[in-house]
C-alpha cells in the first residue's frame, strides 16, 4: 500500500493482520524506522513465528531447521549489520544461511520458514511499514528471497506499507519487482465516504451534524482520514448539543490544527536542518504542490543544481516525493499550510542557511 500521511495506511495494514491471524494465518509485524537494517528488524520477529510453528508437531523438524538457519543467518550478517540482536534456540547448521551473503542466506532462511509454513498448513505472512525506509540493497535482498519463495511455491509473503516514492524504490532495487507485487494506492476518502466517516459514528451516539459543519469539515480536512478524526474529534468536544453546527466546527478549527501543528506536523519540522526547512518553506510558498525543482530553486534564489543534495536528503526523510521526473510534492497532506503558520512573512528567504 502507498499513499500519502494520513492516508491511513498503518491502520489498514493492523486490520489485515488482525483478520490474518482470525483466518489462522501466521505473522510477524515489523516498523522500519530509518537507520536500522533490515536484518535486525527481521531476526527476533522470524524467531517467534518459527517458536509459533516448532509447537506444531507436523512442522516441528522444518521449524527446529528454520532456526538453526537463523543461527548462522544471525552468526555471520552480524559482522556487516552490527545491529542485530536476538536470542538464539539452536546451534547454526554448517552451510544453511551462513554465507555472510545477506541476499543468499535471507532467501535461505525464508525457505526454511516456508518449508515449516506448508508442513503445518498455514502461511507466513510478514507485515511492514515505512517500507521506503529499508535501504535499497536490503530492499533487493527481500524482494530476491519472496522471488524464490513464489518460484518454490511457499508460503510466505510480504503486506508493506509506505510513502509514494516506495513503488519506485522496489523497483529500482529489483526490475522485476513490479511484477511481484500488487500496488495499492491509498489516498483521501472520497466525498460520501468522508461524510459517512463523520456522520455515522456521531449517528451511533445520538447526535446529529448540520450539513454545512460535515461539509466544512471535509473542505478543511480534504478527506484525509487522520484529519477528518481530529476536526471531528474537536468538534464534538466544543459543541454544547446535538445538532453539531458549522458554528462548531469553525470553532473547533483552531483547536484542531493547533493539536496537529504540535504534533503531527511539529515531530517531522523538528528533524529538519535549517536548510531543509528553507527549502520547504519555498515550496508552501508556491502552494501545495507539486512543482518544478526549478520554481522552487528560483524561489530561493539559486541554481536548481544546488539544491540537489538538499532534495535527495528531504526525500530520505520522507518528507517530499517525485510524481513526475523533475517534480517535488510534500508527503505530508496540508504541510504547507503549516509551513506558512510555522515560518511566516517572509524573514526566511533571507535567513542564512
Amino acid at each position: 500500500m502507498v499513499g500519502l500521511r494520513g492516508a491511513g495506511k498503518t491502520v489498514l495494514l493492523d486490520q489485515m493482520r488482525r483478520d490474518a491471524e482470525v483466518s489462522g494465518v501466521h505473522t510477524v509485524r515489523i516498523e522500519a524506522p530509518e537507520n536500522r537494517s533490515l536484518p535486525a528488524m527481521l531476526a527476533p520477529q522470524l524467531r517467534l513465528a518459527l517458536l509459533r510453528l516448532s509447537k506444531i508437531e507436523a512442522a516441528k523438524d522444518y521449524a527446529i531447521r528454520g532456526l538453526r538457519a537463523l543461527a548462522g543467518f544471525v552468526g555471520k550478517l552480524k559482522l556487516t549489520y552490527s545491529d542485530i540482536e536476538v536470542g538464539l534456540d539452536y546451534a547454526s547448521e554448517p552451510g544453511l544461511a551462513d554465507n555472510g551473503d545477506l541476499e543468499g542466506d535471507l532467501t535461505a532462511l525464508l525457505e526454511q520458514i516456508g518449508n515449516a509454513a506448508r508442513a503445518a498448513q498455514t502461511v507466513l505472512v510478514i507485515f511492514i511499514d515505512e517500507l521506503q525506509y529499508v535501504a535499497e540493497n536490503q530492499m533487493a535482498a527481500l524482494i530476491s528471497a519472496l522471488h524464490r519463495c513464489a518460484q518454490g511455491q511457499l508460503p510466505v509473503t510480504v503486506v508493506g506499507a509506505g510513502l509514494p516514492q516506495l513503488r519506485g524504490r522496489i523497483g529500482e532495487a529489483k526490475s522485476y519487482a513490479e511484477r511481484l507485487f500488487t500496488f495499492a494506492e491509498i489516498g483521501p476518502l472520497g466525498e460520501t465516504d468522508a461524510k459517512d466517516a463523520l456522520v455515522k459514528p456521531a449517528e451511533n451516539e445520538g447526535v446529529e451534524l448540520q450539513q454545512d459543519a460535515v461539509n466544512l469539515i471535509v473542505a478543511k480536512t480534504q478527506g484525509y482520514p487522520y484529519f477528518l478524526q481530529e476536526w471531528g474529534k474537536h468538534a464534538w468536544d466544543v459543541a454544547r448539543q446535538s445538532p453539531i453546527t458549522a458554528a462548531d466546527v469553525a470553532n473547533a478549527s483552531e483547536e484542531a490544527i493547533a493539536t496537529l501543528d504540535e504534533s503531527f506536523f511539529r515531530v517531522r519540522f523538528d528533524r529538519l536542518t535549517p536548510t531543509e526547512k528553507k527549502y520547504l518553506r519555498a515550496m508552501a510558498q508556491l502552494g501545495p504542490g507539486p512543482h518544478r525543482s526549478g520554481d522552487i530553486a528560483d524561489k530561493l534564489g539559486r541554481g536548481v543544481q544546488s539544491f540537489g543534495p538538499i532534495r535527495s536528503n528531504l526525500i530520505a526523510k520522507g518528507m517530499i516525493w517525485s510524481p513526475t521526473h523533475g517534480d517535488t510534492a510534500f508527503t505530508v497532506p496540508l504541510f504547507d499550510e503549516f509551513m506558512r503558520r510555522i515560518m511566516p512573512g517572509d524573514a526566511w528567504l533571507h535567513a542564512l542557511s
